[in-house]
């Protein structure tokens, strides 16, 4: 991911000289709409947001191969088959000088996962909840002429349950494994480094972020802490639409500790030792600015690249659609 960077700002440097103004009533003022905190606002600016966004994962990975039904149930008793993941979240933003704005997130999730023993018999898991809140303060380091530099410093509230249970072949009311809940139960810290530019056509950025886990939950466990990168291109088709292509690479790690509610001998999910990967997925979006500062985008993506420290469920499609408006 360091040559993320040293691409992204070997170009902030670069076209310095073919850049002006910030321009920030074009539809590539903002990231593609799958990137958090891309963007700070002018002194008593707000801006308002809803995301939806879904996850489906089918089959199971180990490293960078796919592997069976029958081969996971050779080790454990149950396998996941495949798994949805649906999100609506509230954002707002917020200046209250030049030198600082602000962003807070509160997400609504929904899972469901579909199941298999080797008995053959097959049965759903879901949950539905609040999820983890959001605040960030993004504090400008770098401005000439089209290129911004911020950077972002957030902390996670521990507002999702670790607590969710179903029922499941085993028994009524069980403790669901780790991915089905819906927080991480600890308070995390949040480190990140934007750029972006605009030239007459064309727009661009990276942004890199890191997630630290502060101590463990009241379920004596800390999920792993998880870094990420993206970097993205823009270009105008109009002056109200905008296209994008993005990639975005992220790593993360098993779970330290363990929920004694659950037996890592029974289904790979419950194992905190079967939590680590990393990913790199290719993302295409549209951005539409429509009257009086309201914004539609969207974005759909799909792995290039991962390696799972499985058993694990693979990604297979990631979907996001936005609104956003500021004054």
């Amino acid at each position: 991911m360091k040559c993320i960077w040293i691409v992204l700002f070997g170009v902030l440097f670069s076209v310095s000289a073919q850049a002006h103004d910030w321009e920030s009533s074009r539809p590539d003022a903002h990231a593609p709409i799958g990137v958090m905190g891309d963007h700070v606002h002018k002194k008593g600016e707000w801006m308002f947001s809803y995301r939806y966004m879904y996850m489906g994962m089918d089959g199971n990975r180990e490293g960078t191969a796919a592997i069976s039904e029958a081969d996971v149930l050779t080790q454990f008793m149950i396998t996941p088959l495949q798994m949805t993941m649906q999100m609506h979240m509230v954002g707002a933003m917020f200046a209250p000088s030049n030198r600082v704005t602000l962003m807070a997130m509160l997400p609504y999730v929904m899972m469901d996962m579909d199941h298999r023993t080797r008995m053959g018999v097959a049965f759903t898991t879901k949950t539905q909840g609040m999820g983890d809140a959001k605040l960030t303060a993004l504090v400008p380091v770098y401005a000439l002429e089209g290129n911004r530099v911020h950077v972002n410093v957030g902390l996670n509230f521990p507002m999702g349950g670790i607590g969710e249970t179903d029922d499941t072949p085993v028994g009524t009311n069980q403790q669901l494994p780790y991915p089905m809940q819906l927080g991480s139960g600890t308070f995390d810290l949040r480190f990140g480094l934007t750029g972006a530019g605009q030239m007459a056509s064309w727009s661009y950025g990276a942004q890199m972020n890191v997630l630290v886990r502060m101590g463990e939950n009241d379920r004596d466990y800390a999920l792993g802490n998880q870094l990420g990168a993206d970097v993205w291109v823009a270009y105008l088709l109009a002056n109200r639409v905008s296209v994008s292509g993005r990639v975005s690479a992220s790593s993360w790690g098993n779970v330290d500790g363990a929920d004694v509610a659950l037996n890592p001998m029974m289904v790979p999910t419950a194992d905190p030792n079967r939590r680590r990967g990393k990913r790199v997925d290719g993302v295409v979006g549209l951005n539409v600015l429509l009257p009086s500062n309201h914004r539609l985008a969207m974005e759909v993506g799909m792995p290039v690249y991962q390696s799972l420290d499985g058993p694990q469920l693979e990604t297979d499609l990631q979907m996001m659609v936005g609104w956003q408006v500021s004054f």
